[in-house]
């Protein structure tokens, strides 16, 4: 039965634009992080993890032994916590395996995963479903693990092509997804009487309002240089829809086009309303000046969250981009997929596939999100039970948007991304008078990048 266009539409979003005619859909692949909302008994979650393998999934851990190395990018206190409850879940359910983790700065791992790649990569490490995955996957720079995703359970075919690469191989395990949107905390709202804006002439307005009360309105931190990508993808695709977001990003529009410099120009006329010395801040900092409720509001994904104390969880909302072009409007969002890949050439494959196999598991999914309140599992059996109002506000807010995209950094080419457009979104930031000049020079390195084989 041929799937609805809305849903076809969708495959652009997750994989590069020569691998669309297979075609998934985002009911499809939203249906496993949908179901994990009505949540598992006790009993059930068990019963899944009763099997050799560690969980029920890949290629089970018989015949493992040794060390298995793991490059993890989670350095934040509550992710780490969750991997590293997971992989006590593993050994003791392995015990024949041993675990070593290498955690790296987030921002540094990322910068630095090509060399890392091309030279001498832990067995496992995490990394993003999207094009980013698919590019490594097809310059040889991953492991194939389609033999644990034959026996991995739980995951709907959407999310195996969001794991395949363009050979038609399994190179992603994927653990779970996140929105990004305009973050806020109820009690301020409330306090202040603010209303959530609709239209980006409300958020402007609403705005002002939060300067005059003495609070900057819209957090802000790119020291990091990728955090302020969510913003220039949120404004492009209210301006200029989810399909040309797809295909700029894809190389195929051209950056220095009126459509573009329309974007920045919006932007341009925001940056007031940000908070000033923001290439001096790191994210963390940022959302830590809304935790203090010196700032209004903070354009980000739902980790946002782990700058927040437990016990202020739960006055932490949040609401879509506000709609800038009626014509467009405001359902497409991004809501990133985190994973797990394989590296070429492991040290220890039977240990590393047996360790991707039980990540691949309800039961380690559910060791994560137990720790993390800032995601959402992907798995339909993943245990939910435990869900904070926030994280069910995401299924339904996921689950609800027309089109999804992946994050700038992960929906283009890596070289692209961290060589031309980090630097250009700050140079933008420093100065936004200049946009003619700086999408220009985007758009000449974009067509030299692009127009390579590497």
């Amino acid at each position: 039965m041929p799937r609805p266009q809305s849903e076809a539409e969708y495959l652009a979003r997750l994989v590069p634009p020569s691998a669309a005619a297979t075609g998934f859909g985002r009911r499809t692949l939203l249906k496993g992080t949908l179901a994990s909302g009505a949540a598992l008994s006790a009993g059930g979650l068990l019963a899944a993890c009763g099997s050799s393998s560690g969980g029920g999934g890949g290629g089970g851990s018989k015949g493992a032994s040794g060390t298995v190395t793991f490059g993890s990018n989670q350095s934040d206190p509550v992710p780490k916590k969750a991997y590293a409850d997971m992989v006590a879940g593993f050994t003791t359910a392995t015990p024949a395996v041993k675990v070593t983790v290498n955690t790296v700065d987030h921002n540094t791992f990322q910068e630095q995963i090509t060399s890392y790649l091309q030279g001498k990569p832990d067995d496992v490490y995490t990394w993003f479903a999207g094009y980013r995955m698919r590019f490594f996957a097809a310059k040889g720079l991953a492991g194939d693990v389609s033999d644990v995703w034959s026996k991995l359970t739980g995951f709907s075919d959407a999310l195996k092509t969001a794991s395949t690469g363009d050979d038609g191989k399994q190179y992603f395990v994927p653990l779970d997804n996140y929105p990004w949107a305009i973050f806020y905390r109820k009690s301020v709202f409330s306090a202040k009487g603010y209303q959530v804006p609709k239209t980006l002439d409300d958020l402007v307005a609403l705005s002002k309002q939060m300067q005059k009360d003495g609070l900057a309105p819209i957090a802000f931190g790119d020291k990091d240089g990728w955090p302020a990508m969510g913003t220039f993808d949120q404004l492009n695709m209210r301006i200029n829809g989810y399909q040309f977001h797809v295909d700029l990003m894809a190389g195929k529009k051209e950056w220095n086009s009126a459509e573009v410099k329309k974007v920045f120009d919006t932007w341009k006329g925001l940056l007031p309303y940000h908070q000033d010395a923001s290439l001096g801040r790191t994210w963390q900092e940022a959302a830590q000046s809304l935790q203090q409720k010196k700032s209004g509001m903070y354009v980000l994904g739902m980790f946002v969250g782990q700058q927040f104390p437990k016990d202020q969880q739960d006055d932490l909302d949040f609401f879509t981009f506000p709609e800038v072009d009626s014509n467009i409007g405001s359902d497409a969002i991004e809501a990133p997929i985190d994973g797990f890949m394989m590296a070429k050439r492991p040290r220890n494959e039977a240990a590393a596939k047996a360790f991707l196999s039980y990540l691949g598991t309800p039961a380690a999914e559910g060791k994560y999100v137990a720790n993390d309140p800032t995601v959402i599992g992907v798995n339909t059996a993943a245990d939910a039970s435990g869900y904070s109002a926030l994280q069910k506000k995401a299924v339904e807010f996921v689950g609800s948007a027309k089109n999804i995209s992946q994050f700038m950094d992960r929906d283009t080419r890596p070289d692209f991304a961290s060589n031309v457009m980090i630097p250009a979104i700050q140079t933008f930031i420093k100065n936004p008078n200049d946009i003619d000049g700086l999408t220009n020079s985007i758009e000449k390195q974009k067509k030299s990048i692009f127009a390579s084989d590497g």
